[in-house]
């Protein structure tokens, strides 16, 4: 059923046809979401209907009906009227930012006026050393050998941390390498542990606590010459668009929390293991009903926007309800993912130290080892689908509800760094800023002796604006100091203050941030210093050079460029709105010579302010760079991968997958609908966009060994493998204030309830010891997609609880990555994604770095000789073999250089076979690769496994009979507390039998097809439900409340 995949007009812009608006009643049909719309048409569709056959089209009920139409029409206009100007002057919609879009959330009066380039708190600073981890296993690997060596201080600022999170695989092994018991060790140790996590929302705020005081006030803003039919109309339409909503939310909450995350079990479970170790959580969200009335309605008296208000006041004053103000902050997040040890050694980018976040390079999304049960990787609520179950009942590890026989694992595609020099006095100023703005908010009152402020004293490592060394063909790229074009903004250079713009310690004032501005002479008498101290003096490069510092207790004379970005605002950090990740994407993808690479989790953004509520314009860099290209005739490539589905549990059809829905409608609109996307802004240029952007997910498959083995297992011990498992998880997980080993009665009572662990591992003693099914080999076939990998059509198999058929699983790959990376010379990583929540600066809070290697690798661009960076170059290429299945599979048992923290260089093989293929982005031999592989991919999926989003898909109906007639549970049949529906004819993620031959026949089909799949490459489906509007408006999701899923 998976079609060949076609060029089609629609997958830039020629997208569904708009059926025509009834007469006099289209203006409501269309255009904007919204409460009071939608009351509109609930109310028409009770009180209006269409013709029957044959009945004539006036006289009769249909009078009542026209009339009625008439009367609700009247109301509708009345109270959107009133809605509108509300909107208009709250909103300031014709204020023009200094920055990147209109409105109110980007007012130049609002921000920082920091001099450095993007408007960052943070100079770019060089000395520095930094390296790269493609995916969890490296990463957490070199996290905890920084954690074992810790001497003072562990710092970690996180959207979730997971206490029982082993940082080292398998777990049976590596006890010690929890990361709670390696947070207990270092503060027995007396190192002090300061953690800071997202305090996630725990109820939805319902809007009875705000009738009937919002629709009172809404009513009040009505012109006093209003007749009083209208304004009597506008009193009953706003009373029962409250009143229909209040009913609503009674049954189905507007916003349910979908956050699966539970910082108190955070909080607790690491402070009860000593007191060294500390723990805040923020934001608090709400206030009590009285509070919340009383700040809404402040707002909404306060018309006009000043620097202050602004701070305070959301998009408008409406959204309020759903977004913040000064007491109320619902929906934003913590999102930064940093740890910081002995303010030495720093750590981040995607990868939040939590569940789910584990993985190898090959991805394994099969985790059943029926002939030895510890050598699984992935114990109790670590093995997780967000697509099938989300994280479930987080403080009782135990109660892990994903039959890991029956569904596969999602695999983790993501990207960290590890740094240490001079840039991390700015990580570490951005931390103890936010302890601090905590603790003043928070924790201060309570006088808890845990709990202090941070004092930050600034290092000699301050911003470094030697140049680096150039080389030719870099001039997109040239010395990037805070006063260096084309990244910087006008500086007088001769101001003898800006020589630094560092941080400096200062006493009663730890919580807000510092300028650190040395004098002329205090630079040179350093710069003096340094030259006597060493005899050899400093090699001076070019007529930039200033002086020279002791970097923690050794000398560097030249190193990694690299600057701090962020996203923060007045509820999450106590300062005016920052949005420096964003500017710096502008920047430098419009800077950028030939490609631009992009890896994020989301992309929503928007080419003009036509996209709202998407206001963050890195979409519009996008469309300014290729249309250039374009139209001088250059080549120029932008390859963006995201995921095929955000990561939330649910079939694509119900009601709950609102909100994926309408981040998926959000970034289809980015990309080739709606009238405004990139592709179809390149298009209307009359340039074909598929020849400068294209769009890419990932996808894997793997086998779950429940084969005879298993069986057999089960037979000899009398006992069932998943209680088997269940009773391993409980071991791996028990909190690390009980002991791993020990005679306390707590332990030995759990101990007592290992019976069935202990008999199906006894019954597995000799299983063990075969080749084959038996010895564990083939636990897992991820590697076969790898470079080097065993052929699939050769892997044994035997049939057990399910046959060979029945085994095979697929699942998305969840990129999770927030990657940028251009002309293989300049990168940003960080834990930002490409959306508004994260580049507005006063939705989420972010932290990223941008990373200017200035080490030179002689490389090619567009078949010519380029000379590429190291850190960049290497990381593009690592991710791009991984992608395409050219790196070898990862051990976590045999630990490279690629899993040390800074200080052991990254290992690359230069020269290789499989290097040359990706060396060159832009050359004709890749991108043919490239493509090509991820089209002969997603047409083994497709005919395979019926994924969806897939092309093939683009009604609901093609949907239903695609996806839900082999995977949805069929309508109820018995009647039953909760009744009884007929069974799915295939478990989720497993093979559609019928597209092959019946018996074995059909499993060779299947192993030949799946032997083509080469890593983990598909293509993006852009025709997905484009005849549909993917996210129906509604109550739930409007103009109020859609803000919150850009």
């Amino acid at each position: 059923m998976a079609g060949e995949h076609n060029e089609d007009p629609m997958a830039y812009g020629d997208y569904h046809e708009r059926p025509e608006p009834d007469d006099g009643e289209g203006e409501y049909e269309g255009g904007e979401r919204g409460f009071i719309g939608d009351t509109y048409r609930k109310f028409r569709g009770r009180y209006t209907g269409q013709a029957s056959p044959g009945q004539p089209p006036n006289g009769g009920p249909g009078q009542a009906s026209g009339l009625m139409s008439g009367l609700v029409s009247t109301l509708h206009g009345a109270v959107h009227g009133i809605g509108s100007e509300v909107r208009q002057r709250v909103s300031g919609k014709d204020r023009v930012s200094s920055h990147t879009h209109s409105g109110p959330d980007c007012d130049s009066s609002m921000h920082n006026s920091f001099q450095n380039r993007f408007g960052s708190f943070a100079a770019q600073r060089t000395g520095n050393d930094i390296k790269w981890f493609v995916d969890g296993c490296g990463y957490m690997w070199a996290v905890s050998r920084a954690l074992e060596q810790a001497r003072e201080s562990i710092w970690i600022l996180g959207w979730w941390l997971s206490p029982e999170l082993y940082l080292r695989r398998p777990p049976i092994k590596n006890e010690q390498y929890r990361i709670d018991r390696m947070l207990q060790a270092a503060a027995q140790r007396g190192v002090r542990v300061n953690i800071i996590v997202y305090k996630e929302v725990t109820q939805a705020l319902t809007r009875k606590f705000l009738t009937p005081t919002i629709p009172r006030y809404l009513h009040s803003l009505l012109p006093r010459h209003t007749d009083n039919l209208t304004s009597a109309l506008s009193a009953l339409g706003l009373a029962a668009t409250f009143a229909s909503l209040e009913y609503i939310e009674s049954e189905n909450q507007l916003m349910n929390p979908v956050v699966p995350v539970c910082s108190s079990h955070t909080k607790h479970a690491l402070e009860n293991l000593h007191p060294n170790i500390s723990v805040f959580r923020h934001p608090d969200h709400l206030p009590d009903a009285q509070t919340i009335q009383s700040s809404l309605v402040s707002s909404l008296q306060n018309m006009s926007l000043s620097a202050k208000t602004a701070t305070s006041l959301p998009l408008d004053a409406l959204k309020a309800v759903y977004g913040m103000n000064e007491d109320v902050i619902l929906y934003w997040a913590h999102h930064e993912k940093l740890c910081i040890v002995d303010g030495k050694t720093a750590f981040m980018g995607g990868l939040d130290l939590c569940y789910g976040r584990w993985d190898l390079n090959q991805h394994p999304i099969a985790d059943c080892h029926p002939s030895n049960i510890n050598d699984t990787v992935f114990p109790g609520q670590e093995y997780n689908n967000a697509r099938v179950l989300d994280f479930q009942d987080v403080p009782h590890w135990q109660n892990n509800k994903l039959e890991r026989t029956k569904n596969s694992r999602m695999g983790w595609s993501d990207v960290s760094v590890s740094l240490r020099g001079p840039v991390v006095e700015d990580l570490r100023a951005h931390f103890v800023e936010r302890w601090n703005f905590i603790y003043n908010e928070k924790y201060d009152v309570r006088k808890d002796v845990r709990y202090s402020r941070l004092t930050f004293n600034q290092s000699e490592a301050g911003a470094y604006q030697q140049r680096p060394p150039s080389f030719p063909s870099a001039q997109a790229y040239p010395p990037s100091n805070a006063y260096s074009q084309p990244y910087s903004r006008q500086v007088d250079t001769d101001d003898a203050e800006a020589g630094s713009r560092g941080f400096g310690s200062s006493s009663g004032d730890e919580g807000r941030h510092h300028h650190h501005r040395p004098l002329q002479g205090e630079i040179d008498e350093m710069a003096g210093a340094v030259r006597d101290r060493f005899s050899d003096g400093v090699q001076r490069m070019g007529n930039s050079y200033e002086h020279h510092r002791h970097v923690y207790g050794g000398y560097q004379e030249a190193g990694i460029p690299c600057q701090i970005v962020r996203s923060c605002s007045m509820w999450s950090h106590g300062i005016p709105a920052e949005h420096s990740i964003q500017d710096a994407y502008i920047d430098i993808i419009e800077r950028s010579q030939y490609f631009v690479y992009i890896e994020n989790q989301f992309f929503i953004t928007a080419t003009s302010d036509a996209q709202k509520p998407v206001r963050n314009k890195i979409g519009a860099a996008i469309v300014r760079r290729i249309l250039r290209a374009a139209k001088a005739g250059e080549r120029y490539k932008v390859i963006v991968v995201i995921p095929a589905v955000p990561g939330f549990a649910g079939d694509l059809k119900d009601d709950a997958s609102l909100g994926t829905r309408a981040i998926m409608e959000f970034q289809y609109n980015s990309i080739n609908r709606g009238g405004h996307s990139i592709m179809e802004k390149i298009a209307n240029e009359g340039f074909d966009p598929t020849e400068y952007i294209r769009f890419y997910n990932l996808r894997n498959y793997d086998r779950i060994n429940t084969s005879g083995v298993m069986r057999e297992a089960e037979q000899r011990s009398g006992v069932k493998f998943e209680d088997a498992q269940h009773q391993y998880n409980d071991a791996v997980e028990l909190p690390a204030e009980y002991p791993s080993q020990g005679d306390d009665g707590q332990h030995r009572k759990f101990s007592m309830n290992r019976r069935m662990y202990n008999e199906y591992q006894q019954s597995t003693d000799a299983m063990e010891q075969q080749r084959g099914l038996g010895g564990g080999r083939w636990d897992s076939v991820s590697e076969c997609y790898m470079l080097g990998g065993p052929d699939l059509r050769r892997v044994p198999w035997e049939n057990g609880n399910m046959t060979e058929m029945d085994a095979f699983v697929s699942e998305e790959l969840y990129v999770h990555s927030k990657v940028l990376i251009a002309d293989d010379r300049v990168v940003i990583c960080g834990s930002a994604n490409l959306n508004d929540r994260s580049q507005n600066g006063n939705h989420d809070s972010e932290i990223a770095i941008i990373i200017e290697d200035p080490t030179p690798v002689d490389s090619f661009m567009n078949g010519r000789p380029w000379r590429a960076t190291k850190f960049a170059a290497t990381l593009r290429r690592q991710l791009f073999r991984k992608h395409l299945g050219l790196l070898q599979p990862q051990d976590m048992g045999r630990p490279d250089a690629n899993f040390e923290p800074i200080g052991v260089p990254n290992i690359y093989d230069f020269g290789s076979e499989a290097d040359r293929l990706v060396v060159d982005p832009l050359s004709d031999s890749f991108l043919s690769l490239w493509n090509s592989r991820a089209h002969e991919n997603t047409q083994a999926f497709g005919k395979i496994f019926h994924p969806v989003p897939h092309d093939d898909v683009r009604t609901w109906k093609d949907y239903d009979d695609f996806y839900e007639y082999f995977f949805c549970k069929g309508e109820t049949v018995a009647e039953g507390k909760e009744g009884t529906k007929v069974p799915a004819k295939y478990e989720w993620g497993h093979v559609v039998a019928e597209e092959f031959s019946p018996g074995q026949q059909g499993v060779r089909e299947v192993k030949e097809l799946l032997h083509t799949i080469k890593g983990t490459l598909v293509e993006m489906p852009l025709l997905f439900l484009i005849k549909e509007d993917i996210a129906k408006e509604g109550m739930g999701l409007n103009a109020f409340t859609e803000e919150v899923y850009t």
